[in-house]
C-alpha cells in the first residue's frame, strides 16, 4: 500500500509540475516520501530562461572551408546583410550521380533554410544525410567565424 500512495504521490506532482510549470508565478508541491514524516515541500519556480542574445554578423560574402562529407567535399558560401544570413549557397557537395546526388539534392534546400531561419550553424543533422550535414555545419561555421570576426 505504501507504494502505492508513493506512486500517486509522484503523479499528482507530476501533474502539477505541468500544469504549473507554464505560469512562472507558481509553486510547485511535492510530495516527501518519509523523511521529514511525509510532509510536502514547496519548491520556488525556476527562473525563466533568459533569451540568448542574436548574434550578428559583418555584411558580405564569406566562404567557409572545404569539409569532407565522405561521398564527396562540401563547401559552403554564407551571405550576410545588415548582419543577418541572408543567404546560404553550396559552392561544393557530394555530387558522384546516384543515391548521392539524390540526397544532395534532397537536403541542401532543408540544410540552407534551417540555417537561414536559425542565423547559425547548428543545424538539425538529417537522417540519412548524416555526413553532408555534419560537413554543412563544420563548413557554414567557419564562414561565420570569418563574418563575425
Amino acid at each position: 500500500m505504501k507504494k502505492f500512495v508513493l506512486s500517486l504521490s509522484l503523479i499528482v506532482a507530476f501533474a502539477f509540475y505541468i500544469l504549473f510549470s507554464r505560469d512562472s508565478e507558481s509553486t510547485l508541491i511535492v510530495p516527501n516520501s518519509g523523511t521529514n514524516g511525509g510532509q510536502t515541500s514547496v519548491l520556488p519556480p525556476s527562473p525563466a530562461p533568459t533569451p540568448l542574445a542574436k548574434k550578428t554578423y559583418n555584411d558580405g560574402q564569406f566562404v567557409g572551408n572545404v569539409a569532407d562529407a565522405y561521398y564527396g567535399n562540401v563547401q559552403i558560401k554564407a551571405a550576410i546583410q545588415n548582419g543577418k544570413i541572408t543567404d546560404v549557397q553550396f559552392l561544393q557537395y557530394p555530387n558522384h550521380g546516384g543515391h548521392t546526388m539524390e540526397v544532395s539534392q534532397q537536403v541542401m534546400p532543408m540544410l540552407t533554410s534551417e540555417a537561414i531561419q536559425a542565423q547559425n550553424a547548428n543545424v538539425d543533422i538529417i537522417s540519412g544525410a548524416t555526413q553532408t550535414s555534419q560537413a554543412f555545419r563544420e563548413s557554414l561555421g567557419n564562414a561565420l567565424r570569418q563574418a563575425a570576426a
